[in-house]
């Protein structure tokens, strides 16, 4: 089966093909760094890091990129705040975001582009609109956009001209009554004093937000690209202005696919500061592994409504452990198989063809539009049927199979399935020691020392499990 892409200018799903055979160029938007990521903004990194992700399991070569905005009206307020410059602000959070990234496992895009190294581009490109008719120049040096220039703005949103007119009459602030329309957006304004700015043929200045995409796109991946992605807050004015821009200058269709995801709420609430419901990433992962929030954001289709509870996070969490425990589990076999080289029977031969049928529908899951819930309902699946068919007396090839269905597929996903494990050597070696001193005491009916050694390694937290194939231990 084909990949399906449900394409929010068109309103229905689609096959997708890329321009290039085995190629595919993405773009990303990404955030405005000004301050640490909250967990709204993850959700579209996971979710696009999961479709780039797929598209690679699929064979495709993906170019990935996704930008940050460095310059903008709430850094430079940040930046007056503290009393340093602006790029002070986005330099440091920059590096923030790329941590808080790393703790999601968000791998890095192929070109991280910033806007504040693409004012060239965007001067070229404005200048580009000038020429065609498409830009204008006000007296103050502003250059605005001609939006009913452009015949089929509108056509990503599906909104009305004439409806956003009334709008944006309601809504005009000071200093727009220079505009030709009310409907006519900014590419390039005066500076204000403090402000950064910079050289243009119209006046000291910064871009506009809207031009920044453009441009980067543009040099990046070139004047069409195949997945243009982000949050559904961007489809209206960012993306369709993004549009505009773009096909204008170029001449050629701006993307062929447009995805975009939707909210994430807090207890069913949208998330606000003033509300007092806000949660940065850093946050969350004071109290959560960085995988318990990467397989929440995925629980979920990325186009539906997504409701951030503690309740909700907790059962991620313990869905998460199950495949945690599974792959230690399998790890803690392997480990112990006698025989590494024994040909498996027919019946095991079997059971590793059976596993490959979560694999399938797996695949189907994610085809579908990238749905990652009933993807990850198969991986469920797949660990139950691991647990029922993987015992102390699997020949290490059967478990080595069972091993790599596992590890492939939540690698897709980005799910890491071995637990962060910063314990040196001598320390387990005392744990290990402490086991073995258990099992001792047990084997003698010494139930008391058995219990008090538990205990003990409880007290520096350590957590014992007896399975069926032996104690095992992992860090509270």
């Amino acid at each position: 089966m084909s990949i399906q892409i449900y394409n929010t200018m068109t309103k229905r799903k689609e096959e997708f093909v890329p321009i290039t055979p085995g190629e595919v160029k993405m773009y990303v938007c990404g955030p405005t760094v000004y301050n640490l990521i909250h967990i709204g903004n993850a959700r579209p990194m996971i979710v696009f890091d999961t479709v780039r992700r797929y598209f690679e399991y699929r064979g495709y070569k993906v170019n990935y990129v996704s930008n940050f905005t460095d310059v903008d009206d709430k850094i430079i307020k940040k930046a007056v705040e503290e009393g340093v410059d602006a790029a002070t602000i986005s330099e440091r959070y920059i590096k923030e975001c790329r941590q808080d990234m790393a703790s999601l496992n968000v791998r890095e895009a192929t070109t991280h582009p910033q806007a504040t190294q693409e004012i060239d581009g965007m001067i070229r490109m404005i200048s580009d609109l000038i020429e065609k008719g498409y830009a204008y120049v006000a007296a103050d040096g502003t250059v605005y956009y001609r939006t009913r220039k452009f015949k089929d703005y509108g056509k990503l949103s599906h909104k009305n001209l004439d409806d956003l007119q009334s709008g944006f009459r309601a809504l005009q602030v000071s200093g727009e009554e220079q505009k030709e329309d009310p409907l006519d957006f900014v590419l390039w304004k005066p500076k204000k004093e403090g402000e950064p700015y910079w050289e243009s043929p119209w006046c000291q200045g910064r871009p506009g937000w809207h031009i920044e995409c453009s441009v980067m796109s543009k040099h990046y991946l070139g004047d069409s690209i195949d997945i243009h992605a982000g949050g559904e807050d961007l489809v209206f004015p960012h993306h369709e202005n993004e549009i505009a821009q773009s096909e204008a200058c170029n001449g050629v269709p701006f993307a062929r696919y447009w995805m975009h995801n939707a909210f994430l709420n807090i207890d069913n609430h949208k998330m606000s500061k003033s509300a007092g419901n806000f949660f940065t990433v850093r946050d969350i992962l004071e109290q959560y592994d960085p995988q318990v929030l990467r397989c929440f954001m995925l629980s979920v289709h990325y186009r539906s409504p997504l409701n951030f509870s503690r309740d909700l996070v907790e059962a991620a969490g313990n869905a998460y452990g199950r495949i945690v425990t599974c792959a230690e589990n399998l790890a803690f076999l392997l480990k112990n198989a006698a025989e590494k080289n024994q040909a498996l029977s027919e019946e095991e031969k079997a059971v590793l063809e059976q596993a490959g049928e979560f694999r399938t529908q797996f695949e189907t899951a994610m085809d579908d539009d990238f749905n990652t819930a009933n993807a990850l309902s198969a991986i469920f699946e797949l660990v139950t049927f691991i647990n029922s068919h993987a015992d102390e007396n699997s020949p290490a090839a059967l478990l080595e199979g069972l091993k790599k269905e596992l590890e492939e597929l939540t690698g897709v996903l980005g799910l890491v399935t071995e637990r962060k494990d910063d314990t040196s050597a001598d320390e387990t070696a005392y744990i290990e020691a402490k086991i073995e001193e258990r099992r001792a005491a047990k084997k003698a009916k010494d139930f008391a020392l058995a219990d008090a050694i538990r205990a003990e390694l409880l007290e520096k937290g350590i957590v014992l499990e007896d399975t069926r194939e032996g104690t095992k231990w992992h860090k509270a």
